[in-house]
């Protein structure tokens, strides 16, 4: 049995390659990513180190450049990436049939 609750959130090509959409929600808001693979990402957008809006940083593969300190986060774990530590609430997203998914 799932345990996921998907909620759509808006077509795949809403989000611009290697940029991010922003969805509001009960716990703060969660930045959406898509990738130069048409993969797709959702993070709580705050970087662990001084609360930056990941939405704003840059994408590279499965990552995202904070735009304050250049903190690196993983956009598949939330983990930040050595020498840095810290994390940030990942949520479960997916594409399917063009559209794209949050786990809510």
């Amino acid at each position: 049995m799932s345990t996921h609750n998907w909620k759509t959130i808006c077509a795949l090509t809403d989000i611009p390659v290697l940029g991010s959409r922003v969805v509001s929600s009960a716990k703060g808001d969660i930045a959406v990513f898509r990738n130069d693979a048409d993969e797709v990402f959702a993070v709580h957008d705050k970087c662990p180190h001084k609360g930056g809006p990941l939405s704003q940083g840059i994408v590279h593969g499965k990552t995202v450049t904070c735009p304050l300190h250049s903190w690196k986060i993983g956009l598949d774990s939330g983990e930040a990436q050595s020498p840095d530590v810290g994390c940030t609430h990942k949520y479960d997203a997916k594409v399917e049939n063009g559209m794209v998914l949050l786990s809510v």
